[in-house]
């Protein structure tokens, strides 16, 4: 947290319960020694220049994301001075990060939805812009839990330059040093796959539910303490050192 700071802005866009939510992670947070949490609590799009909470996103040193639907972090935050504190308090090195849905909308690329038992097609996934704190890379969660390789994979054939990111649950990656290095904590594992010298990939030519060809594809799973080099895109030994900024996609 920026300057040692331990308050925490905890925004519920993504799910449809905000009370009762808060009131979980405000017990979860408080056995991780925050001192406050702050509930960010924006419905509808005009929530989201509310002075109070205008406030308290210029001064703590982070800000959560629950779970539920991605898609309405983005449609509601996006463009509205919300995000802009948001990204203000990025730049000054708040650190910032999501469970589940708040954990693919952290990358460029973000999955909306998507079929985790078919085969990767076109259709598998929806995608669209994230909030882009997350260059280049579209993350994923529940990954092993929910056999979600394969839409990971379609998210790779219609953007092979993008890295993906599967987080299990109980797992979280911690991006920092200046967004070069992310480390793997938690029980699980990530699964980062890496479609960029593919040279076989019909995906703009395959029809919606066809299964795309696809290869090669580099993969690595990466249990804790692993470390991984997001801009030479390889798995490293060294743990990598605190940056000035920081993201934190989490899955549980």
């Amino acid at each position: 947290m920026t300057g040692g700071s331990r308050e925490i802005a905890l925004v519920t866009l993504a799910t449809e319960q905000p009370a009762a939510s808060f009131e979980r992670y405000r017990d979860s947070f408080r056995n991780l020694g925050v001192k406050t949490l702050h509930h960010i609590d924006a419905r509808m799009r005009e929530d989201c220049a509310d002075p109070q909470g205008l406030e308290v996103l210029e001064q703590v040193g982070g800000i959560f994301f629950t779970g539920g639907d991605q898609l309405r972090i983005t449609s509601v935050l996006g463009g509205t001075p919300y995000e802009e504190a948001l990204r203000r308090a990025y730049l000054r090195g708040a650190a910032i990060g999501g469970t589940s849905a708040g954990a693919s909308a952290m990358s460029a690329t973000m999955l909306v939805g998507g079929a985790d038992e078919k085969s990767a097609s076109r259709g598998t996934v929806r995608m669209c812009p994230g909030l882009g704190l997350l260059r280049d890379a579209v993350v994923d969660q529940h990954f092993a839990q929910r056999g979600r390789i394969n839409r990971l994979l379609a998210a790779l054939a219609q953007n092979p330059g993008t890295l993906g990111i599967g987080i299990d649950e109980d797992t979280a990656v911690l991006v920092h040093g200046g967004l070069e290095h992310m480390e793997v904590l938690g029980s699980g594992t990530v699964t980062v796959l890496d479609a960029r010298s593919a040279y076989v990939g019909d995906a703009s030519e395959a029809a919606v539910d066809a299964p795309v060809r696809l290869g090669p594809v580099a993969l690595w799973v990466l249990p804790q303490g692993s470390s991984f080099d997001l801009v030479r895109r390889r798995a490293t030994h060294n743990r990598p050192q605190a940056g000035e900024h920081s993201a934190v996609p989490v899955s549980r």
